[in-house]
């Protein structure tokens, strides 16, 4: 327990002071995340906070973790973290394509199954399935943690809205965890929650930097590895067991995949490529009804928390039903935001609430040192 909580802080001051660092590297080398017509923000941005995210994980990580047999695959691991970190950098600075992006997470997908060991199994009785084929095994997991990095890396288009989404889902999966002593996954995800705390004092609106694809597909990866051994584990776990493990895994991480899949979905059926942008994900619908960044981060947050409980409260049906009754939920939920029209005329963005909703972030910099006149100076000197 003193590790997993150590770690945690560790992460988090580690990153909450790399991340005023980068702000300044970027200003002067001009790594911006410019607007255009497709994004929603309209002055250049610094793009690096997925550096500050990685450093800090990935430093307090690898002090805390203990070798055991549970992290025999411990090297796997941090070789995923560090590929997926240096294909997000060369997307943030240079730009590449979907595809290149693509076979990035396609061989982080192969290094976990092949050589961590990393797959489902079992379709734990959903549609009546239990033990699978091993060649569908492979399908099937690689399919769930490429799906994982694009659903988090899409979902990254309003302010702290999927650093927010990272911190609940990487909290609930090391809570599980935590109760049934796994401390190896507690630790990974609790540290990489704790890194995202303090980068979201920076990512809120409005937001002085983004992650990037850095930290968007590196939380993906993080929550893709956390719910396939939660699948595989929640149900025999002494402590804590879950019934219907793949319908609360997906209920954990629903809001992501749903939206990303539903919007590939509708790509593919206009004849377009499913990496192909537009302004079709959730977060762009309720900014089209007049809800400020903050706004649509907080709704999307609190419908993911409701969706959770509403699985766990809903397993004893069965995994079949469950996921059924989610996916019916979500694409109701979608008809009446894009059916009804309102507009949400309280929430409009406007410059002086994007400033108040910032005091407290700015307050909290201050109890560390780090107020913008002390950047102010640096930059002088």
């Amino acid at each position: 327990m003193e590790s997993v909580i150590i770690s945690g802080i560790l992460a988090f001051i580690l990153t909450f002071y790399a991340i005023p660092i980068l702000i300044m590297v970027a200003k002067n080398k001009k790594l911006f995340d410019e607007p255009d017509d497709r994004k929603i923000h309209l002055n250049p941005i610094p793009s690096l906070g997925g550096v500050g995210i990685f450093v800090g994980f990935m430093t307090a990580f690898l002090l805390m973790t203990e070798i055991s047999p549970v992290s025999q695959g411990l090297q796997y691991y941090i070789a995923c973290f560090l590929l997926i970190f240096f294909v997000g950098m060369k997307d943030d600075i240079m730009i590449i394509s979907p595809i290149k992006k693509f076979v990035g997470q396609l061989v982080v997908a192969l290094i976990l199954m092949f050589k961590a060991n990393l797959l489902i199994v079992t379709m734990h009785g959903f549609f009546g399935v239990g033990a699978i084929h091993p060649t569908f095994s492979f399908f099937l997991t690689g399919l769930t943690i490429v799906v994982i990095m694009n659903a988090f890396n899409l979902i990254d288009g309003v302010d702290a809205l999927a650093g927010s989404m990272g911190v609940i889902t990487s909290s609930v999966f090391s809570i599980f965890f935590f109760i049934n002593g796994d401390m190896f996954f507690a630790l990974m995800g609790f540290t990489f929650a704790a890194s995202l705390l303090a980068f979201l004092i920076y990512n809120y609106t409005p937001a002085r930097i983004f992650m990037g694809d850095t930290g968007s597909m590196l939380i993906g990866l993080v929550n893709a590895i956390l719910v396939v051994r939660f699948i595989e584990t929640s149900e025999t776990s002494t402590a804590f067991p879950v019934l219907g493990s793949p319908a609360m895994g997906f209920g954990i991480l629903m809001l992501p995949l749903l939206d990303t899949l539903r919007v590939f979905g509708r790509r593919m059926m206009n004849g377009r490529s499913p990496f192909s942008p537009d302004r079709n994900h959730l977060h762009h619908i309720l900014l089209s009804k007049g809800f400020s960044h903050s706004a649509v981060t907080f709704i999307i947050s609190i419908s993911s928390i409701i969706f959770i409980l509403f699985t766990y409260l809903l397993l004893p049906i069965g995994t079949t039903l469950v996921i059924i009754s989610q996916i019916t939920l979500f694409f109701i939920g979608i008809y009446i935001l894009t059916s009804v029209k309102f507009k949400a005329n309280a929430f409009k963005v406007i410059k002086n609430q994007d400033m108040d909703e910032n005091e407290l972030s700015k307050k909290v910099r201050n109890i560390f040192s780090y107020t913008d006149e002390t950047e102010k100076r640096k930059e002088k000197n």
